[in-house]
């Protein structure tokens, strides 16, 4: 079988974890813990280690979907999981615009260890102090229009806007080299 390894990235909150319950086949292996630090405030708990779903999506060929922490002190994993990744999403919150800087790191962190495709999905479009998707392309640092990755609004509980955020990642990975690095598992 064919498998396409994808990361999901970003800061607490951003949906990573949704995502992946969201679209994975198998019930989602998760190191979810209990919160005991400034995260309460947002969530009761958080990833710790990874996420790790596994979609079917042809004959013969499977994503494997790897959800990051989002707290910069478990980012050794980040290392980890992007290290023979295909492709990888990066989760911003388009309405907690203090979290921009993290994404912005989490950009820099990926671009000095790979060169693989990647999305930018905004999430949280709806809550009232959304900024809009050219505002956050501008505070994460992505100015120029003909380098620029995708950038779109995902909402990681709806089937069908994760589904088409993989689908224009794998769009992507099809255009370069590295769809023909996939593993291939008997």
């Amino acid at each position: 079988m064919n498998i396409i390894r994808i990361v999901i990235t970003g800061s607490v909150g951003a949906g990573k974890t949704s995502l992946i319950r969201t679209i994975s086949e198998i019930e989602v292996v998760d190191t979810d813990k209990r919160t005991t630090d400034e995260v309460a405030e947002i969530k009761t708990s958080t990833t710790v280690a990874l996420d790790f779903g596994r979609l079917t999506f042809a004959p013969n060929q499977a994503m494997h979907l790897y959800g990051t922490p989002g707290q910069l002190r478990f980012d050794f994993m980040w290392d980890i999981l992007i290290s023979k990744a295909h492709a990888y999403i990066l989760l911003v919150n388009a309405h907690r615009p203090q979290d921009f800087r993290h994404g912005r790191r989490i950009l820099n962190f990926m671009k000095q260890r790979v060169q693989i495709p990647m999305l930018i999905g905004l999430t949280h479009t709806d809550c009232p102090d959304a900024w809009e998707t050219e505002d956050v392309a501008i505070a994460l640092g992505i100015l120029d229009q003909a380098t620029r990755p995708p950038l779109m609004i995902v909402n990681p509980t709806e089937q069908a806007s994760v589904f088409q955020a993989l689908i224009v990642l794998v769009e992507q990975l099809q255009t370069t080299n590295n769809y023909q690095q996939t593993t291939t598992i008997n």
